[in-house]
């Protein structure tokens, strides 16, 4: 099966390119309503091994991504048209709450928004089209602290979160990773790798659930210049469907599963005043493969209090 990427615009190109989808397609009936099952992209943002009794943190988390990658459209064999599942989002902000119960256990809380590309586009040409910056979902996390980082040195820890989407039809997710840190001198070290289970949901005409496991991480090598000013590599990613896991909808069928990954440079900046202290990140990663956005900027801001 021949498959073609959606226009950008509905210029001559465009044009043809939604002539040829319906020559594909004799018998042509509609749009196929994919079950979604998209890689799980989370925020970009590193999990820490801090916790104090009583100490809250509010964080906001922020993303714009641009140069997204071209939509791929194909018919199935009734003729209906069908759209990848790559997860494709320009716009995300988290808002967060975290507070350190103990020593060694914190919870965090919070609402995510997201302007993503539209998940069911009535026509070929809207297939690149995003939807309204809407709320997206709830979740909550929790991490415990196995072995304190106590100044320079290692700490381990592990984290759990679930997260909930706005839109009952979506599948929850269920987040367990483990959490490393590693600090000498002026460098510090940090990996977050995760396993990420797709849960519930509703599909069209009675499909299976997809309940697959994707593998996500989180990486970042800094170094601390003085108490203020630090400057990060880091890196994430997504591996879509590990071990054969859940079951594919057409669309993954079709297209194969999609695997995101990112890399760049960001600058943080902290300080304190009056007993409130400020953390300032900002950074450009670029997209390592072609089902990644070229260039996504990051924002990051957390008061603890």
């Amino acid at each position: 099966m021949k498959t073609i990427r959606a226009p950008h615009s509905s210029g001559g190109l465009g044009q043809a390119r939604l002539v040829i989808a319906m020559l594909m397609a004799p018998g042509f009936c509609g749009i196929s309503r994919a079950i979604h099952a998209e890689p799980v992209i989370g925020q970009f943002e590193l999990k820490t091994l801090e916790s104090q009794p009583g100490a809250c943190e509010f964080q906001s988390q922020n993303a714009w991504s641009w140069g997204h990658p071209a939509r791929r459209v194909a018919s199935d064999d009734t003729g209906q048209l069908v759209f990848d599942e790559n997860a494709v989002i320009r716009q995300r902000h988290a808002l967060e709450l975290e507070a350190g119960l103990t020593g060694s256990l914190k919870m965090r809380a919070g609402i995510e928004f997201e302007k993503e590309r539209f998940e069911d586009p009535e026509t070929v040409e809207q297939a690149n089209a995003f939807d309204e910056l809407t709320l997206s979902e709830v979740g909550i996390e929790l991490i415990a602290i196995l072995v304190p980082r106590e100044d320079e040195g290692a700490g381990f820890g592990v984290v759990m979160e679930f997260e909930r989407p706005i839109d009952g039809e979506e599948p929850d997710l269920l987040i367990v990773g483990t959490i490393t840190e590693f600090l000498a001198g002026r460098w510090f070290v940090a990996a977050v790798p995760m396993a990420v289970r797709t849960l519930g949901g509703r599909t069209d005409d009675g499909h299976p659930i997809d309940d697959k496991w994707d593998f996500a991480y989180a990486a970042q090598v800094a170094y601390i210049f003085s108490e203020r000013w630090s400057l990060a590599l880091e890196g994430y990613g997504t591996v879509e469907r590990m071990t054969d896991s859940g079951h594919p909808s057409e669309a993954a069928q079709l297209f194969a599963d999609f695997n995101q990954h990112r890399a760049g440079a960001v600058l943080y900046r902290s300080g304190a005043a009056d007993d409130v202290g400020l953390a300032i990140g900002v950074g450009l990663l670029a997209g390592l493969n072609r089902h990644t956005p070229d260039h996504t900027l990051k924002l990051s801001i957390e008061v603890d209090f």
